[in-house]
């Protein structure tokens, strides 16, 4: 049996048809396994469905399945890994000139934008079972921690400073990562400028909404009563 799979995962990439064979292998398996998870989850919920029969419908080993994912959880927020992956790599890419926020807020916005076409509906799909299970919320708040920490090293590398020290560098990684989660809430719940359904517009309406979120930091900053 073929491996399943279904939307944009099922073609590769020009990036992917880089790699060789093996790697190439490999990211198909690793996407497979997402989106049979996040399909057979979305149907039944995530309790109900075991590892075993993950496992068995992809046909490979739990032993495999371990090399791809630390956990059920992190192949049900498979999605939402691939947009915190996505953000660091565009940032550790990126040479620091100017406004560090700035800088934080396009690699984001530039991460979201090259996700590929089907994200959108997978990430969606990831929000809406999250969204009735406090373990995976759990488990996605502690995925965002560890990224967001890993942009802080970044600014500590690119600046030379010790974050520690220098508080400001955990509070940008705070308030950029504050203004990703406003915007995409305001994305899946069809709320800002241009308003309609959820997640209507796709990437380039959420890096809008995200965008939206960064230009209000300074009001929300100076926001006083009466």
């Amino acid at each position: 049996m073929a491996i399943p799979t279904s939307g944009s995962a099922a073609v590769s990439s020009a990036a992917d048809r880089a790699l060789p064979l093996r790697e190439r292998k490999k990211q198909r398996t690793f996407r497979a396994l997402a989106n049979v998870a996040l399909t057979r989850f979305t149907e039944r919920g995530f309790d109900e469905v075991t590892l075993d029969e993950l496992v068995d419908e992809v046909e490979i080993s739990k032993r495999t399945f371990f090399r791809y994912y630390s956990s059920k959880e992190s192949a049900a927020l498979a999605a939402e890994a691939e947009l915190w992956i996505a953000y660091v790599d565009e940032f550790t890419a990126t040479d620091l000139h100017g406004d560090v926020l700035t800088a934080l807020r396009t690699a984001l916005t530039t991460a979201i934008t090259g996700m590929d076409e089907d994200w959108p509906r997978r990430f969606l799909a990831t929000r809406r079972l999250a969204a009735g299970h406090s373990g995976l919320r759990r488990h996605s708040l502690v995925m965002a921690s560890h990224h967001q920490e890993q942009i802080v090293e970044q600014l500590e590398v690119k600046l030379g400073r010790d974050g520690r020290e220098d508080i400001r560098l955990r509070l940008l990684g705070e308030i950029a990562f504050g203004a990703y989660r406003v915007g995409a809430k305001n994305w899946t719940a069809g709320r800002g400028e241009g308003a309609g359904s959820r997640g209507k517009g796709g990437r380039a309406t959420l890096a809008a909404r995200v965008s939206e979120a960064f230009d209000t930091i300074p009001d929300a900053i100076t926001l006083t009563t009466g």
